[in-house]
């Protein structure tokens, strides 16, 4: 379990045990479009909104890497930058929001995953550690908040298992 940050007030994360190599795992989780492709489909959780990446030439696949998304949820614009700030093939890669993100319930954030070799395969830990929007309705209402990242995280982690299965 990794221990909240002490730059971001909130933490929530996901953990599974997946029958694939932590090598096999990393490679799948690295891809950045893979990893998010919950908020690249329309959803109940995203207001029938999407994501899209766009991707610098490392495609979020190296320290200093920019991922950005923009999008709509529930008819509002909303826009992201993140960088990478660590990546450690095959056991642990942060990513972290910069900037003002123009997100609806969560503001700025520090994003990552860690596999942690298991005899049957790994044992993943996808997390967030993140604070409030300055305004709108996650400072109204920060379970708002709470409910998103959970379901992120999940959502991340459930995606890993099923692909992992898929290969």
């Amino acid at each position: 379990m990794k221990p909240a940050s002490t730059n971001f007030a909130r933490h929530e994360e996901a953990t599974a045990s997946i029958p694939a190599t932590p090598e096999r795992l990393f490679t799948h989780l690295d891809d950045q479009t893979r990893l998010g492709a919950h908020m690249s489909r329309p959803s109940l959780m995203m207001g029938g909104g999407e994501m899209r990446y766009v991707l610098d030439e490392t495609r979020g696949q190296a320290v200093g890497s920019h991922i950005r998304m923009n999008g709509k949820a529930f008819g509002v614009k909303l826009s992201l930058d993140e960088v990478v700030q660590e990546r450690v093939p095959p056991r642990r890669k942060v990513w972290r929001t910069v900037g003002e993100p123009k997100l609806i319930v969560i503001g700025s954030y520090e994003m990552g995953f860690e596999l942690t070799p298991t005899n049957g395969g790994a044992r993943l830990v996808v997390w967030i550690d993140y604070d409030l929007p300055r305004k709108g309705l996650g400072r109204i209402f920060p379970a708002l908040a709470v409910f998103y990242a959970r379901w992120c995280v999940r959502r991340m982690v459930r995606d890993a298992v099923d692909g992992a299965a898929a290969q």
